[in-house]
């Protein structure tokens, strides 16, 4: 087992991954009337869960066999888009609701919505809402890790000095202490 990557050190799972209960059930009730789910006739049957491997740097992943060149032949037809591989990490054991989330996220990849769009996330999150932070000691570790890898280590207010330690991996746009804009 390799340790790179900000899971690589998850153990490889004695167990196939699973579908989260209701999952597939709520995710085709959202999709309907959604044109872009091209796939869902057939998605239901055709969808093959694997692990990812410990190293890798996603949580999940969505691959058509199908080539893009016919794949995009079968969306355009609006064909049986053959067999569509779901890999999940297998550190999403240590969360439920991040593992449904997850799951339904790519599932509705594979029904047809490809891109990550507004109408995906909605839809995602309609179905299995993504834990807080606070609720999520994967997500928790996930951001530390990415933080650790940053050079950016605090941030200081131009304004009143204040300096602060970096815990988001993105800039605040206002100051802690004198709330300017920064």
């Amino acid at each position: 087992m390799a340790d790179s990557g900000m899971l690589g050190n998850t153990p490889i799972p004695d167990r196939d991954p699973y579908i989260p209960d209701g999952a597939v059930v709520d995710s085709l009730a959202v999709l309907s009337g959604v044109t872009d789910a091209v796939f869902m006739p057939w998605i239901e049957e055709r969808i093959n869960l694997i692990w990812l491997e410990p190293n890798d740097d996603r949580l999940g992943m969505t691959r058509f066999e199908a080539g893009s060149a016919e794949l995009n032949r079968r969306r355009r037809l609006r064909l049986d888009p053959g067999q569509v591989t779901i890999g999940l990490h297998p550190a999403l054991l240590e969360d439920e609701a991040l593992y449904k989330h997850t799951f339904v996220h790519e599932f509705l990849h594979a029904a047809g919505l490809t891109l990550h769009t507004s109408l995906h996330d909605e839809l995602t999150n309609n179905v299995a809402p993504s834990p807080k932070m606070s609720e999520s000691p994967l997500l928790q570790r996930l951001r530390d890790s990415v933080l650790g890898d940053l050079k950016v280590k605090s941030w200081s207010c131009q304004h009143c000095s204040y300096t602060w330690e970096r815990t988001t991996v993105r800039k605040p746009k206002r100051c802690h202490k004198c709330a300017r804009l920064l």
